[in-house]
């Protein structure tokens, strides 16, 4: 494994053997390999088929599901997935960017059914929409509270 900080070309250069890179190297957007962690980056369109090529690829489990607002940036929100092959002793992590002009990804609880809560804690905090969700509803506000506080824009002293 490389020690250093890797770029896109020279991830899949050197890294081509990598489970997960050689699953990934027709969908991949961006890739990098930096503090001896691989980050793949997908189109939104295709993040099920991502999260199905790495679940082939023989990563056994989905640790997390998070997202992160680059306001003012766009495209503005990043869904983050943390992947760990247990066999393999590797983890990689897979950014779809979401624009905010449609806050909305497909969900990948038929792939991870472990992923449900943490679809809807993002939906929840940030308002991004998971399509094809079981059950999208708020898990850590109130039903009918306003906006997603964790939100870059969100009011930090409530809507006046």
């Amino acid at each position: 494994m490389p020690a250093t900080t890797l770029e896109k070309a020279e991830v899949l250069e050197q890294m081509a053997a990598n489970p997960a890179v050689a699953a990934l190297s027709s969908l991949l957007i961006d890739a990098r390999f930096a503090l001896n962690e691989l980050t793949i980056t997908v189109p939104k369109d295709q993040i099920v088929a991502a999260v199905k090529a790495v679940q082939a690829a023989g990563y056994n489990f989905m640790e997390d599901v998070t997202c992160v607002d680059w306001y003012p940036s766009e495209p503005r929100f990043h869904v983050t997935y943390h992947i760990l092959s247990h066999s393999l002793k590797e983890r990689v992590r897979l950014i779809a960017p979401v624009g905010s002009e449609d806050l909305s990804i497909d969900s990948i609880t038929d792939v991870w059914p472990s992923a449900n809560f943490y679809e809807r804690e993002v939906f929840d905090l940030f308002g991004v929409h998971f399509g094809g969700h079981p059950n999208l509803r708020r898990i850590m506000m109130p039903d009918d509270w306003k906006g997603h506080p964790l939100r870059k824009d969100y009011p930090v002293e409530g809507y006046r």
